[in-house]
């Protein structure tokens, strides 16, 4: 099994014209994806490598059967197209635009609260079903199909972790990148709620960073309903206050968003935590051990 795409999921790329569109769009054709769809205004009837492309998202899903979009619009519009793919009933939108404005992210939040579409970034390298589906701009050759969930806010890590585990024979259902922006469609909590109840995922690898109170949060989730190992990393232990690091929601301010709080609450709620990211296979190794002796001896 897996969550939110597999090999079945039909997806359209809106954006599929624009040069980052075509190449991820065709990358995840060439990994195996079922890339049906592309979408630009004013191009429809193109044809992009035997892709076809259409004016809207509407035309995409009832010609194509498309059910997930991957959007690559540039920011002042990312906001309409995510709105336009929930219009049209796309399930779940996948967006890799950098840069939208926060005050367009907060309507587009507000506007899907009565759209049945689920939201996976912005800002995010998208996600991956290892053998089955690929939809954003991770580096598929590193992920192996395996038992391990894992869920973050850092592109660049993710990748690291993701080749630390699939070294150490843990192979991952899936991994979904939810985006390193202030406001961003689906949680850390969203995520471990479907991992919690993929009966093929065993244990799950969580990487957090400063910013925000997500971690501490998913923290509390994980305490009260966690039924598998989770292992994590949070990034930022060294970070000046104030100063952003990387994404638009890593930053301490006011007190609050420290890696030092995140990861005592990881740790208060049993999550095992990687000292420094070379470690991160190894304290995945070591949940996993510590599982699978609790269960032993109840």
């Amino acid at each position: 099994m897996a969550i939110l795409i597999d090999r079945h999921s039909r997806i359209v790329v809106q954006g599929l014209t624009g040069s980052s569109g075509r190449r991820h769009g065709l990358l995840c054709r060439d990994y195996g994806s079922q890339v049906v769809a592309g979408v630009t205004p004013g191009k429809g009837g193109m044809n992009i490598d035997g892709i076809p492309v259409f004016d809207t998202v509407a035309e995409a899903v009832e010609l194509c059967q498309a059910d997930v979009s991957m959007i690559f619009v540039p920011p002042p519009a990312a906001a309409e197209a995510i709105l336009e793919a929930g219009d049209a009933g796309i399930r779940l939108a996948v967006c890799i635009t950098e840069g939208i404005p926060v005050q367009d992210m907060v309507l587009v939040n507000r506007a899907l609260g009565d759209r049945s579409m689920r939201l996976i970034g912005p800002n995010c390298p998208g996600l991956i079903t290892p053998g089955q589906c690929k939809v954003g701009i991770l580096p598929s050759d590193i992920h192996r199909p395996g038992p391990i969930g894992v869920v973050s806010r850092s592109g660049t890590l993710t990748y690291e972790a993701v080749q630390q585990l699939s070294n150490a024979g843990l192979g991952q259902s899936t991994c979904v990148g939810i985006g390193g922006d202030p406001i961003i469609g689906t949680s850390f909590i969203d995520v471990l709620a479907m991992f919690n109840d993929d009966a093929d995922t065993e244990g799950v690898f969580l990487i957090g960073e400063i910013g925000g109170a997500a971690e501490e949060e998913a923290a509390i989730w994980i305490r009260q309903n966690m039924r598998k190992p989770v292992a994590g990393y949070i990034a930022g232990v060294t970070a000046p206050p104030g100063k952003r690091m990387g994404h638009a929601g890593a930053i301490v301010s006011g007190g609050s968003g420290r890696a030092a709080d995140k990861i005592a609450a990881l740790r208060n709620s049993g999550v095992e935590v990687a000292e420094n990211p070379a470690l991160m296979a190894e304290v995945m190794q070591k949940a996993l051990r510590s599982a699978d002796i609790a269960g032993h001896d109840s």
